[in-house]
């Protein structure tokens, strides 16, 4: 007989794995060096990593259609898409969402 990982279990799980890999992108910290203070392997950082990608979606993305004339003062990034779109991107904007975004927009 196998034994079966309630869903509930298995997604709270998931979020702890998912709030490790963000906590060690915020950090300066190298993969190896945040495994070895967190007692965690590196191999199951990396699996559950590629697990995660995997499996992110894009859930909501604001977009503004319209002229703007030139950079926001709040713009600290301004990315020119091959399409000739501009994505202005703010200061302080979480590393993750901004993966997230590029991810998509490479898809």
């Amino acid at each position: 007989m196998t034994e079966t990982i309630p869903a509930q279990v298995a997604g709270t799980k998931a979020d702890q794995w998912r709030e490790r890999i963000a906590e060690q992108e915020r950090t300066e910290v190298s993969v190896k060096q945040f495994c070895k203070q967190h007692g965690l392997t590196e191999y199951s950082f990396y699996a559950w990593r590629k697990r995660l990608r995997k499996k992110a979606a894009v859930r909501f993305a604001l977009v503004e259609r319209g002229v703007l004339q030139g950079p926001s003062a709040e713009t600290s990034l301004e990315l020119v898409l091959t399409s000739g779109e501009r994505l202005r991107i703010a200061a302080g904007v979480d590393a993750a969402t901004l993966r997230t975004v590029l991810e998509a927009l490479r898809a």
